[in-house]
């Protein structure tokens, strides 16, 4: 018989009345009706072709077809639980891993995962760079922190609000654009073009020019006084999202490391 064609249910409720020979003790183990439990066997039988219980003035009695393959079955069931509680584990290892695009990672993630490490000892965390394609399963990510317009198809809470700085030199800088694969084409040519927002920054930083940049992004650098925004932060479509499918998004690790870096 095919895998896909088992009859789980059955096989469970077959496993709880052989144990109480009582077809209304195993609708109680089971929290189901004891005509629940008669009709599953009856189904059963049909399917198998045998007769797994007689009916006897004392009770019920396994007949010898059942008796057969009640060791086999409980055994089964044993390796369930014991698959299931090895995957259970999985959700409470100490390892973290995190896909983020580099920029983000050094300018925001980095700051705030060392000061949850502090607190917890325990954990360790595997930082992996992605940018737009992630394959959740492929890479065995727990989470994922993406500039995007939304979750996309995954479960997700947003970092910040959307919105664009620009930034030059804490003491001034040429008008000059410093491009970036982030960042809308200007109508000037650029002095620099950079692999990413925090290298934008950074060439500011250094005199470069101008960088418009995510304010998330610019935040820590404008706060320690290496670079100065230059007007107002502007709306943007983007924001930064902290996402994962639902299996990873209901990790106990995976909740308490999101509510830590949005607190």
């Amino acid at each position: 018989m095919k895998r896909t064609h088992l009859p789980l249910n059955g096989l469970r409720v077959l496993d709880a009345a052989a144990r109480h020979l009582s077809f209304t003790r195993a609708a109680d183990e089971l929290a189901v009706t004891p005509a629940a439990v008669g009709q599953q066997i009856r189904a059963l039988e049909d399917m198998l072709g045998v007769v797994l219980f007689r009916r006897t003035p004392k009770g019920l009695e396994l007949t010898p077809e059942t008796e057969a393959g009640l060791e086999a079955l409980r055994a089964g069931f044993l390796q369930f639980e014991e698959a299931v509680r090895a995957m259970q584990a999985g959700q409470s290892s100490s390892a973290l891993t995190i896909a983020a695009p580099r920029d983000i990672t050094a300018k925001w993630l980095q700051p705030r995962l060392a000061a949850y490490a502090a607190s917890q000892p325990d954990l360790t965390f595997q930082l992996v760079a992605a940018d737009d394609a992630l394959d959740f399963t492929e890479a065995n990510l727990d989470l994922a922190l993406r500039l995007a317009d939304g979750p996309g198809e995954h479960e997700g809470v947003k970092i910040g609000e959307p919105a664009y700085v620009t930034v030059e030199a804490a003491t001034g800088g040429p008008d000059l654009r410093i491009d970036w694969p982030g960042c809308a084409a200007g109508d000037r040519p650029a002095v620099i073009r950079v692999a990413d927002g925090g290298l934008a920054i950074e060439a500011a930083a250094n005199g470069f020019g101008r960088a418009r940049v995510p304010q998330l992004l610019a935040h820590a650098d404008i706060a320690a006084g290496r670079v100065r925004q230059v007007g107002e932060a502007a709306p943007a479509l983007l924001a930064y999202w902290l996402i994962a499918p639902l299996p990873q998004w209901r990790q106990k690790k995976v909740k308490a490391l999101v509510e830590a870096l949005t607190a």
